[in-house]
C-alpha cells in the first residue's frame, strides 16, 4: 500500500510541476460574496477553491518552541519546534492577502519532487488563497480542528481544506512538522529542509505518527492555555476538539485520539495506519475513514482493515472511487489549472476537492456541533462517488 501511494504521489507530482503556474489562466477564482473577501492572490494566475462556508477566513502564523521535548529527528537542534497556521471565521472586508508558502519553502518542494521541472518557485509561493493575514475575527466560541499534513508535504498544499472548514465555523490549526515536510521557514528566515524523507527514522512511520501525536498534544496544551500564545485563543472552544491528517497525518490523528482524550473525534484521508488503533480502541470516540478508491478500498489495506475492527464508537469507512491520493490536498487543482490531463478514470479534480469538503464539514458537524448529517448514514445520490460502509 506505501509503495503504490507513494508511486501514485509521485507520478501525480510529475504531471503537476513540469508547466509554470503562471501560464495558466486563472481556474478557481469567481466574484466574492458578501461573506468573503475577493481571493488574496499575490500575483498568481492559479487560485485555490472558493470556500463554501458563510464566514471570511482570517489566518495567523505562529512560531511554538516546546522546551520540555528535544526534536525527535536533528537532536542538535534543540527543542521541537512547529509552525502552525492558524485559520479562523473572520469579519468580510478585513486583514491582507495571506500569501500560500514562501519563496524558498516552495524551491525546497520543487527541488525534492521534482529537481528537474524548470518551474519558478516563485509561482508555486504564488497560489491565491482565500484567507486574509489578520483579519478581524467573528463574534463567538468555534471548535478546533487540528490538520496534520501527508510525510513529506509542507502543510501550504492543504491550505483549501484548512480555508474551507474555517469558513464554515471552526478554527484550524494547520501543522507544519519540522525535519519532515520537504521544507518549512521559521520566522527568523531560516528554512529547515527534511531531514528523515530519505532515511526513515528508527522506528519507522510509526515513530513518525506517535511524534506528530506528541506535537498535537503540546499544541492544544498552547493554544488552550490562559497564556495562549495567539491572539485569537477566545475564539476556540475547549471542549470541541477534533483532528484530522492525510497519509501519515492521518495515522497521527488517531495516535493522537489514542494518547489523549481532549480530542473527540478523528478523520484519517487515505494513510496506512503504521501507528495501530489500539486493541481497546479510542474510548467510543467517532473516527472517520475517508480512502481514495485508487488504493484504498475494503482488502486492499490490511492496516485499515485492523483499524476499522477496532474502533469503538460512531464510524464510517467511505472510499472515492477515481480519487488519487493527492486528491485530499490542493495538488490535483494545481494541475488541472496549468491544464495538464487527468490521469485515466481519475476523479475531476474540483469535484474531488469538492467531496473532501462536504464530508469533512458534515463529519465535524456532526460530532463537534451535534448537527444531524443524513449525508453520513449511507449512499447519497449526490454523491454517487462515495462508497460508504456502516458499522
Amino acid at each position: 500500500m506505501t509503495s503504490i501511494r507513494r508511486a501514485a504521489l509521485t507520478a501525480a507530482l510529475a504531471l503537476v510541476l513540469p508547466l509554470p503556474i503562471v501560464a495558466a489562466a486563472p481556474a478557481f477564482a469567481s466574484a466574492p460574496t458578501s461573506s468573503a473577501a475577493a481571493p488574496a492572490s499575490v500575483g498568481a494566475a492559479v487560485s485555490l477553491p472558493r470556500p463554501t462556508g458563510p464566514y471570511a477566513v482570517g489566518r495567523q502564523v505562529l512560531h511554538l518552541v516546546d522546551r520540555n521535548r528535544q526534536d525527535p529527528w536533528v537532536p542538535s537542534a534543540g527543542a521541537r519546534q512547529l509552525m502552525v497556521s492558524m485559520y479562523y471565521p473572520a469579519r468580510a472586508g478585513s486583514g491582507t492577502p495571506a500569501p500560500y508558502m514562501t519563496t524558498e519553502e516552495a524551491r525546497l518542494f520543487l527541488e525534492a519532487k521534482a529537481p528537474n521541472a524548470g518551474l519558478s518557485p516563485e509561482a508555486l509561493a504564488s497560489v491565491a488563497t482565500w484567507a486574509r493575514t489578520d483579519a478581524r475575527p467573528a463574534e463567538g466560541r468555534f471548535p478546533l480542528v487540528l490538520l496534520s499534513p501527508g510525510f513529506t508535504f509542507p502543510r501550504a498544499v492543504f491550505t483549501g481544506i484548512a480555508e474551507d472548514l474555517s469558513s464554515r465555523g471552526y478554527v484550524v490549526a494547520l501543522i507544519d512538522h519540522p525535519y519532515e515536510s520537504s521544507g518549512v521557514t521559521l520566522p527568523d528566515g531560516r528554512t529547515l529542509p527534511c531531514a528523515i524523507c530519505d532515511q526513515p527514522p528508527e522506528g519507522g512511520p510509526a515513530a513518525i505518527a506517535e511524534s506528530r501525536a506528541k506535537d498535537a498534544s503540546f499544541l492544544i496544551d498552547r493554544l488552550t492555555s490562559d497564556d495562549s500564545p495567539w491572539k485569537y485563543a477566545r475564539l476556540i472552544d475547549r471542549r470541541r476538539i477534533g483532528m484530522a491528517g492525510h497519509s501519515i497525518g492521518g495515522d497521527a490523528a488517531a495516535t493522537t485520539m489514542a494518547a489523549d482524550s481532549r480530542v473527540r473525534a478523528g478523520v484519517n484521508m487515505d494513510g496506512t495506519f503504521f501507528a495501530p488503533v489500539p486493541a481497546t480502541g479510542l474510548g467510543g470516540r467517532p473516527f472517520l475513514l475517508l480512502g481514495a478508491g485508487f488504493d484504498e478500498a475494503p482488502g486492499m489495506d490490511p492496516s485499515w482493515d485492523k483499524a476499522w475492527s477496532r474502533l469503538d464508537g460512531w464510524k464510517r469507512r467511505l472510499t472515492v472511487a477515481g480519487a488519487q491520493h493527492g486528491t485530499f490536498s490542493d495538488l490535483m487543482l494545481i494541475a488541472r489549472a496549468v491544464g495538464l490531463p487527468d490521469k485515466p478514470g481519475a476523479i475531476d479534480p474540483e469535484r474531488g476537492v469538492a467531496i473532501t469538503r462536504t464530508y469533512l464539514g458534515a463529519f465535524f458537524d456532526l460530532q463537534l456541533k451535534g448537527k444531524p448529517q443524513p449525508l453520513l448514514d449511507g449512499p447519497s445520490p449526490d454523491q454517487p462517488e462515495v462508497t460508504v460502509q456502516l458499522p
